[in-house]
């Protein structure tokens, strides 16, 4: 499977309490070159960003909100936004990604150079401009997380220097791929609710003979945690849970019974401790938030 030449992209974008950033990412998707078609799939957000994306709706004939009564999760929300695209390509966006006018241009253009890479990532970096580690990944291996104390010393890499970088896997915030490559590996697992269906996806991906890349000479704005602010411990619950879905489906088989039991063990102790560490962070970026608006 290779990518294609055809330009052409849907981005899907899946909201959840996201009333902060959905109009301004949706504004600069819609502006950006090659951008098709934009679909909003809300999970059932509280606040107004159902009512904000369809204020956009109204006058743009390429975007449409698919509003869910319920929460089934990024990946699910994902598959759905995606069911019935006919375009060459398929974009996943984090509602509190702004891109650039020309994010997708680059990054068709080094798919156009690369032909054998199924799934292409770019650069991220915070309001600040600090650049988000977790655009360039390894294969996560629950023992290696856990012996290192967390995933930036066990899977995440450095730039190399070059323009398109390969690696195991990149974030979630912002892929593009062949609308092709999803529909052979099924799209997302949508047993992941929250954190590492981007890494399984990845794995599939490179499973079906594609290659995983990262654009290092195109970067975006990532906000990162506007909506997992308002629920921090359930967030930081279900990447603990994501990340034990994906050793049982690519490690478990490796990893004896009694390892196994001592490595679910250490995974829910670690979030127990990184669970009031995710409540402090989320509580002192809302009264940031907070000063910045007074």
């Amino acid at each position: 499977m290779t990518m294609m030449d055809a330009d052409g992209i849907r981005v899907v974008v899946v909201s959840h309490g996201s009333a902060t950033t959905i109009q301004g990412c949706l504004r600069r998707l819609l502006a950006a070159r090659a951008v098709a078609e934009v679909v909003v799939v809300d999970n059932a957000s509280d606040d107004d960003t159902v009512a904000k994306a369809l204020a956009l709706a109204e006058f743009e004939p390429r975007l449409r909100v698919q509003a869910h009564p319920d929460n089934p999760g990024f990946a699910a929300g994902c598959n759905a936004g995606a069911l019935g695209c006919t375009l060459p390509w398929l974009a996943f966006v984090n509602p509190d990604c702004l891109i650039e006018a020309d994010t997708f241009a680059r990054l068709l253009a080094h798919a156009r150079s690369a032909p054998d890479v199924g799934v292409l990532g770019c650069v991220q970096v915070d309001a600040a401009g600090i650049e988000d580690a977790a655009v360039r990944r390894r294969d996560p291996s629950l023992r290696a997380l856990l012996r290192a104390g967390g995933a930036r010393n066990a899977v995440y890499l450095p730039a190399d220097g070059n323009a398109l970088q390969r690696v195991d896997a990149i974030s979630g915030a912002l892929m593009l791929l062949p609308n092709a490559v999803f529909a052979r590996v099924g799209g997302f697992d949508a047993g992941y609710r929250l954190h590492a269906e981007d890494l399984d996806l990845c794995r599939r991906v490179r499973a079906a003979g594609c290659v995983v890349a990262v654009a290092n000479d195109a970067s975006i704005v990532h906000l990162r945690g506007v909506s997992s602010r308002r629920r921090p411990l359930w967030v930081e619950w279900q990447k603990h849970r994501g990340m034990w879905r994906y050793f049982a489906k690519f490690e478990a088989q490796h990893t004896s019974l009694p390892l196994r039991a001592l490595l679910w063990c250490a995974l829910w102790v670690h979030c127990a401790i990184a669970a009031p560490r995710a409540w402090r962070r989320a509580r002192l970026g809302a009264l940031r938030d907070r000063s910045a608006r007074a």
